[in-house]
């Protein structure tokens, strides 16, 4: 199961006990997989056109939830023995959904199905209720392992801004972009992602979360040092290699005899002693050196080996 089906597989039992938090969620399913249809004979009712199964398992909870409906009140037409949308029929509950999504006034002249009214979502935990019937509804997170996202696809354009206003209300980084035809909203960062799984109530998920970016971390950590200690390893071995060089130059041309005792003693100590660290070379000098008066001698050897190579043109 992937990570995002872990999410709404959490969150398909989580029921708010307040009617008015079961009511903005309820919004939010409607808002993106609802709409308002008329039978053959002319009557209004409410579909649900989804073949998300939590979706459809949530609409029918809280469908019963909030209107006190039996499962037998909802009709679920099939196409082809597939599940294609679940249909509400009683011009009493259809009245009282639509009320209640304030798709319509008491006198019931218009009826206009809105992605969610203001009113619906007043208070902070309504606003978490509804994001969370709309991640269930059209959401999706990435497998962490591999990158941090979080989206949720929304047909129009406004829906998209509604949602994440709601979002960048909590302090999440929301933004919103195209894809094809949809508008995407979306978010990046891990952290952001920890904090909508918490404010969704998907709080197992969340921890499994913390717990793969901590390895992440810890992994880039790692390698970091590892890095690092390569990059320095390198370089010691790359000097290491040029001052053998040099003293092999020296001794090649004008000889170590020429070189002051203290030079000399260094350069013979590094040819026989090619893999020894600047410390344990300090060590077998008489007297013992400390690392950077090995460093400063074999500095001063280089400096002699190229202005034998100038002299002699090579």
């Amino acid at each position: 199961m992937s990570f995002s089906s872990e999410v709404k597989k959490e969150l398909e039992g989580k029921i708010d006990s307040a009617r008015h938090c079961q009511i903005a969620e309820f919004a939010a399913i409607m808002g993106m997989s609802g709409r308002v249809r008329r039978s053959s004979g002319g009557d209004i009712q409410i579909e649900l056109i989804t073949e998300n199964e939590i979706a459809r398992s949530k609409f029918v909870a809280l469908l019963i939830k909030i209107f006190n409906m039996e499962q037998t009140d909802i009709i679920e037409l099939s196409v082809e023995g597939k599940s294609s949308s679940l249909i509400v029929a009683d011009p009493v509950y259809v009245a009282k959904i639509l009320q209640t999504l304030k798709w319509t006034d008491d006198t019931f002249d218009t009826i206009e199905p809105v992605f969610v009214d203001p009113r619906i979502v007043q208070k902070d935990c309504c606003k978490k209720s509804f994001i969370r019937g709309a991640f269930i509804s059209a959401g999706s997170i990435s497998d962490p392992n591999k990158f941090y996202h979080y989206e949720i696809v929304c047909n129009y354009e406004e829906d998209a801004e509604s949602l994440k206003e709601m979002l960048c209300f909590f302090d999440l980084d929301a933004k919103v972009t195209t894809r094809k035809n949809s508008y995407i909203v979306y978010m990046k960062e891990g952290n952001n992602i920890t904090d909508a799984l918490n404010l969704m109530g998907a709080y197992i998920s969340q921890m499994n979360l913390y717990n793969v970016m901590i390895l992440k971390d810890m992994r880039n950590d790692v390698n970091r040092k590892v890095n690092c200690e390569t990059a320095n390893l390198n370089k010691t071995v790359a000097a290491a290699v040029k001052q053998i060089k040099d003293i092999e130059y020296i001794s090649s041309t004008v000889g170590l005899d020429a070189l002051k005792d203290n030079l000399k003693q260094v350069a013979i100590i590094r040819l026989e002693n090619q893999d020894m660290s600047l410390k344990d070379i300090g060590d077998l000098l008489d007297p013992p050196v400390g690392k950077s008066g090995v460093n400063h001698r074999l500095r001063k050897i280089s400096e002699i080996a190229d202005e034998i190579r100038l002299s002699r043109g090579d």
